[in-house]
C-alpha cells in the first residue's frame, strides 16, 4: 500500500519516537500495572487478615462466655494467635482485654497479668493500653504487689483517665496501710471525676476510711 509524502513523514516520526521511547513507555506501563496489581493484592491481604483476626476474636469471646478449664485453654490459644499473627489488627487489643478479664474472673491472675502486660507494651492502640495499665494495677493489687501496681499509674495519666488512675492509686495505698495518702488520692479522683457516677463510689471509700 502506497503512502503519500505527509503520511510517510508521520510514520517515520512515529517509528523514530518508538525507537527512542518505546522501551521506556512499555516499562512505565508494566510498572503501573504491577503497582495496581500489588495494591489490589495488598487490599486482599489486609481484608483476609482482618477476616482471620475477627474469627479468632469471636472464638475468644465465645470461650470467655463458657465455664471450665477447656474454655481457659481456648481463651489463651485465641489470644496467643491474635498477638502472634495479627498484632496490628484492631481486634487484637480488644481481644487481649477480653482474655484478661475472663482470666481474672476465673482467678487466673498470672494469666490475666500476662495478657495486660503485653497490651501495655502495644503501641497500636494507646487508649486500650491506658485501660490495660489501669487493669494491670488492679491485678497486681490483688496479688499484693503494691509497688509494681503503683508503678503502672505513674506519670501523667492519659486524657480521660486521671480520675480512674487516682482512684486506683487510692485503693493501693489503702491496702498498703497508708490511709492518709489513700484519702488524698481519692480526693484527687473526686476532682477529676466531677459528676461521673464513679465519684459516688470514691466518696463512699473516703467516708468508710474516715469512719474507720
Amino acid at each position: 500500500m502506497a503512502y503519500d509524502l505527509e503520511e510517510q513523514e508521520k510514520l517515520d516520526a512515529l517509528k523514530a519516537w518508538w525507537e527512542r521511547y518505546g522501551t521506556l513507555s512499555m516499562a512505565l506501563v508494566f510498572a503501573v500495572l504491577a503497582a495496581f496489581a500489588g495494591w489490589r493484592g495488598w487490599q486482599w491481604y489486609q481484608s483476609h487478615q482482618a477476616s482471620q483476626a475477627m474469627g479468632y476474636y469471636e472464638a475468644l469471646e465465645a470461650a470467655a462466655s463458657q465455664p471450665g478449664d477447656d474454655a481457659v485453654a481456648r481463651i489463651k490459644a485465641a489470644s496467643t494467635a491474635l498477638r502472634d499473627d495479627y498484632a496490628g489488627s484492631g481486634y487484637t487489643a480488644r481481644g487481649v482485654l477480653v482474655a484478661a478479664q475472663a482470666l481474672q474472673e476465673r482467678k487466673d491472675l498470672d494469666g490475666a497479668r500476662e495478657q495486660l502486660e503485653w497490651l501495655t507494651r502495644d503501641k497500636t492502640a494507646p487508649a486500650l493500653s491506658a485501660v490495660a495499665r489501669l487493669r494491670l494495677a488492679g491485678v497486681l493489687l490483688a496479688q499484693q504487689q503494691y509497688e509494681p501496681a503503683l508503678a503502672q499509674l505513674q506519670g501523667t495519666p492519659p486524657a480521660g483517665f486521671a480520675g480512674l488512675y487516682a482512684d486506683r492509686r487510692g485503693d493501693i495505698l489503702a491496702a498498703q496501710g497508708q490511709p492518709k495518702q489513700a484519702v488524698e488520692a481519692w480526693k484527687e479522683a473526686l476532682k477529676s471525676l466531677g459528676a461521673d457516677p464513679a465519684a459516688q463510689i470514691v466518696q463512699l471509700k473516703i467516708d468508710a476510711l474516715n469512719g474507720a
